[in-house]
């Protein structure tokens, strides 16, 4: 079926489904990508997202759904970058506007949100397992149907990836793996592996294939923008038992000048003209630096004169800002790939020869090595370094990114340090204090984004291991912080008509928590609020009200922090407020304490 408009072929506007998209001639299919990436391009221009993983595989995901019977054939997209054409072609076409915002759909596939996102995913690495686990089930039901995993280069290197090959090729699964070779994650692809997929591109890989020796039957590397070749290819693909392996090649940003140029801005660019694929021209008013920048800029600061300072980081050189580090200490600063558990244990086995390993890993993605944190660092009492970026509310990315259950998971863990900065200044003078010797791990977290300090870059000052600090006296509700929530705080507190009242503490350590502070505070003051952005169950909070237990003090205590519940996506001002963690929210929770208080 052909669609006319203004005597030009038009596609996507009367594609809703899958099956509208299977009623167009395969010759048509060249014309309904350029509308795909078009369609994607002005949104993301506008709204922003990730933009050049989903313009890499445009060809694929028309011809996945194509060919296959989506959603009974079931397609798994690995990490879900890639997944805006998939969600315009299966039913959120007028709502993909909405994409990664409040009460839109989410920027990363869902279960909850379509029969045609079979796995929810966000995190790297997990499809092949998830496939493998769906064409298993389906076995055993005695279903014939397809499942397909679509993960990258960079994905693909990660252990958990590997173990999931490795079962899957000695089953004989209906499963097929398709390869998504452009040679870049969020940051350009790192390891052997990388380099031996670009020997089998080039066809000079002398080896036998890997895939292969894994009992997959391997086809390719075929060019993943050429539709025909792809179709075909499906095609004699879902006539093959057992698990398959198909290798493409592609190109991320393809059909944008600037994101194929520069992959790694146009990952996630922000605002850009859609026209010119420019971005707009950085505002030369001096705002406060990036919470990264301050651990990407001190690290080498500390390093150029601590010659024991390592860093380290799975994948994220840019997005942590070791990338300073890589360029200036190359021979110290290590992009180990998506490989979260090997950071942890290879920053434990430089610890144990002298050296002061910095693991930058974004908190949610820390979840992944928490064996290795407890096994390998705390067990052993190893002075490994964890900066934790992305801690709290991350925004847009939604609940698979959000770092809010650091403090819980951590807090249980014998050995180990926990430090909240409030701002950059206390950022970067931990980070000095840490690297002039500690005899244990330590875990360091920080928020995504920008603090508020403009003249952070201030001479090094020591921080006293376990200590906070009162800020503001007061005389009935103390209110202790952790992180950059305080900012939140000292502004509700301005607010009040009875600021007086008010003790305002930034207690920096979660573990060991100021128990000569907090002695202080339930003997001076009538109620305590507690306040931290993360998850209220066994974070701070908890903490507290265990220590007023064991002390036998009777004052009310308010917490405030993450509900236990998953977060939706949105900016972090509409999550805060959500959660009732923003200044207006602040200064009512005080205000109906004072009441109550002076009620009682």
């Amino acid at each position: 079926m052909l669609y006319i408009c203004n005597e030009m072929k038009t596609f996507l506007d009367h594609i809703n489904l899958p099956e509208d998209l299977r009623q167009l001639k395969p010759e048509d299919l060249p014309l309904l990508a350029k509308e795909l990436r078009s369609f994607i391009i002005n949104i993301v221009a506008t709204k922003e997202g990730h933009l050049g993983a989903s313009l890499g595989v445009i060809e694929l995901t028309i011809a996945l759904h194509y060919v296959f019977n989506t959603p009974e054939d079931e397609l798994i997209w690995d990490v879900g970058h890639q997944a805006y054409g998939h969600k315009i072609l299966t039913g959120r076409k007028a709502v993909f506007d909405t994409n990664r915002q409040y009460q839109g759909i989410s920027g990363f596939p869902k279960r909850r949100e379509s029969i045609y996102d079979a796995f929810g995913v966000g995190h790297s690495s997990t499809s092949i397992s998830a496939a493998l686990g769906m064409a298993i089930a389906s076995q055993l039901q005695g279903k014939d149907k397809h499942h397909i995993a679509v993960i990258g280069d960079a994905s693909i290197a990660s252990g958990m990836a590997f173990e999931g090959l490795n079962h899957a090729g000695v089953t004989n699964a209906n499963l097929l793996v398709i390869l998504n070779d452009n040679a870049i994650g969020i940051d350009p692809s790192v390891g052997a592996l990388k380099q031996y997929l670009t020997n089998v591109k080039k066809g000079t890989e002398k080896q036998d294939n890997i895939f292969e020796a894994l009992n997959f039957n391997y086809s390719g590397p075929i060019d993943g923008h050429d539709l025909p070749v792809l179709l075909m290819e499906l095609n004699r693909l879902k006539t093959v038992k057992g698990p398959k392996f198909l290798h493409i090649i592609t190109t991320k940003g393809k059909g944008l000048k600037q994101a194929e140029l520069d992959q790694v801005k146009y990952h996630a660019p922000g605002k850009f003209d859609a026209k010119t694929g420019e971005l707009p021209v950085k505002s030369k008013i001096k705002v406060a630096p990036k919470f990264q920048d301050v651990f990407g800029e001190t690290i080498v600061e500390l390093a150029l004169k601590n010659d024991k300072i390592i860093g380290i980081t799975p994948a994220m050189p840019t997005g942590s800002s070791l990338k300073h580090m890589m360029e200036i200490i190359p021979n110290r600063a290590f992009d180990v790939g998506i490989a979260e558990q090997h950071a942890v244990t290879l920053a434990a086995g430089m610890a144990t020869q002298g050296y002061i390993p910095f693991c930058n890993i974004y908190s949610t993605f820390l979840q992944r090595a928490y064996d290795q944190v407890i096994h390998d660092v705390a067990l052993q009492n190893l002075p490994v370094v964890f900066c934790l970026d992305r801690a709290g509310l991350v925004g847009e990315d939604g609940a698979t990114h959000h770092g809010v259950f650091d403090l819980a998971y951590l807090n249980c863990i014998p050995n180990l340090v926990i430090f909240a900065p409030s701002n950059a200044i206390a950022l970067r003078n931990i980070m000095y204090t840490v690297q002039l010797g500690i005899d244990f791990p330590m875990a360091i977290r920080y928020p995504r984004g920008r603090g508020h300090i403009l003249n952070w870059k201030r001479p090094f000052e020591t921080i006293t291991i376990g200590k906070g600090i009162c800020l503001k006296h007061g005389t009935d509700i103390a209110i202790l912080s952790v992180g950059t929530l305080l900012k939140n705080v000292t502004d509700a507190v301005d607010l009040l008509e009875q600021n007086d009242a008010i003790g305002i503490y930034d207690m920096q350590f979660v573990k060991p928590l100021d128990e000569a502070l907090l002695y202080d505070v339930f003997n001076n003051y009538k109620a305590v609020i507690t306040i931290e952005d993360g998850t209220i169950v066994g974070g701070f909070a908890a903490s507290v009200l265990a220590f007023a237990n064991t002390n036998n003090y009777k004052q009310t205590i308010v917490t405030l922090g993450i509900d236990d519940q998953f977060i939706t996506q949105g900016t972090v001002n509409q999550l805060q407020e959500l959660q009732q963690l923003d200044k207006v929210s602040i200064k009512h929770e005080i205000e109906n304490l004072l009441f109550t208080i002076n009620n009682s």
